[in-house]
């Protein structure tokens, strides 16, 4: 491949990795708003339906995982201790993502007396999207230790996929064995786990592999040429294999968080077109977008933590001072436009405040 140079060519931000993982954010923002709306009263067009609850709902987190992936290549620190650390810190900061998301809003329907389910700190340990992330950096990180190549990483990371497509849903008729062995397989889904490490695995891994590469490629025009194929085709396959699902349940269950190595060849197949679309697109969009895409996309983590706060609480409240209240496609909309503004204004406050090192 001719337009692959020796050495790094793409140091620095790169605007379609930005665009890609601030769409990420804004569609994943849609989809939690759809789900935390069913558990009261939501009356969504199918449209709607088949875009955000499903469509958007399998894609979103792979790009927000392989964006994470290459981000590793593109970081200077990406040392073995440094990786260690941080997927501690993203782990402690999922924790601290299913206080808000899980512990207060079943404490809060407690004491507005719209909850019977009983308050446990369980849901504490459930595994998201950063307790995952933080469990793979580490693991990242030790493979690093021991010098083990991308592409051996790789491959452990399919035979990984392939193992947790087959071992999934499982119940060992005890809670805290559902909740320890959902770290790495799928055990009860929404209750103990939604991205065990064996399923979500190949994403960061295909991430770094797919980033060794992207980092020295010197003619993008080339490297993307391909990317309405890469996009569209599938998309395509998505679309054809979705089950009809309630709205709130997001897709067939099985593939949207225990995705199986198909599916996820087919989101990694995706993902490249979806670069390429962002890097076409780039070169027309004056500076305000793409320089608002590149703000997010720098607070990505902070937004993400922020609107797990903020969604069941302002659902919450909804639901408690406007009874019988109907989401729809418009209020969902607004609602989920709400919440990305003050997500991201609360992750800009954090980040010049937070305490220096």
């Amino acid at each position: 491949m001719n337009f692959i140079a020796d050495k790094k060519v793409n140091t620095g931000r790169q605007k379609e990795l930005d665009i890609a993982k601030a769409l990420a954010i804004i569609f994943m923002i849609f989809c939690h708003a759809i789900v935390f709306a069913s558990f009261s009263n939501i009356s969504i067009s199918p449209g709607f339906e088949l875009i955000l609850n499903q469509t958007v709902a399998i894609i979103a987190a792979p790009v927000f995982m392989f964006c994470m992936g290459i981000g590793i290549i593109f970081s200077r620190h990406n040392q073995y201790d440094l990786l260690i650390k941080r997927g501690v810190e993203l782990l402690l900061i999922g924790y601290f993502v299913n206080i808000g998301e899980q512990i207060i809003p079943n404490v809060l329907g407690h004491m507005l007396n719209m909850s019977n389910t009983p308050i446990t700190l369980l849901p504490l340990f459930k595994v998201d999207i950063l307790i995952f992330a933080g469990v793979a950096f580490t693991l990242i990180g030790i493979l690093k230790r021991f010098n083990i190549s991308n592409e051996k990483m790789l491959i452990l990371a399919i035979v990984f996929s392939i193992i947790g497509s087959f071992v999934c849903f499982v119940d060992f008729n005890n809670i805290f064995l559902n909740y320890f062995f959902g770290y790495f397989i799928g055990t009860i889904l929404h209750q103990c786990t939604a991205f065990p490490l064996f399923n979500w695995f190949i994403f960061p891994v295909a991430g770094i592999f797919y980033g060794s590469y992207f980092i020295r490629v010197k003619d993008k025009s080339q490297f993307f040429k391909l990317w309405p194929v890469f996009l569209i085709i599938p998309l395509i396959f998505i679309l054809c294999n979705l089950s009809p699902t309630p709205a709130g349940s997001i897709s067939d269950n099985a593939r949207a968080y225990f995705i199986t190595t198909l599916d996820a060849i087919v989101c990694i197949i995706l993902i490249h077109g979806l670069l390429g679309f962002c890097w076409n697109i780039s070169k027309f969009l004056p500076d305000i977008p793409i320089n608002g895409f590149t703000m997010l996309s720098k607070h990505v983590t902070g937004i993400y933590v922020a609107q797990w706060y903020f969604i069941p609480l302002f659902m919450t409240f909804i639901e408690y001072f406007y009874k019988g209240f109907v989401f729809t496609d418009s209020s969902i909309t607004l609602i989920s436009i709400f919440i990305l503004v003050i997500s991201t204004l609360a992750a800009l406050l954090y980040s010049k405040y937070k305490p220096t090192k």
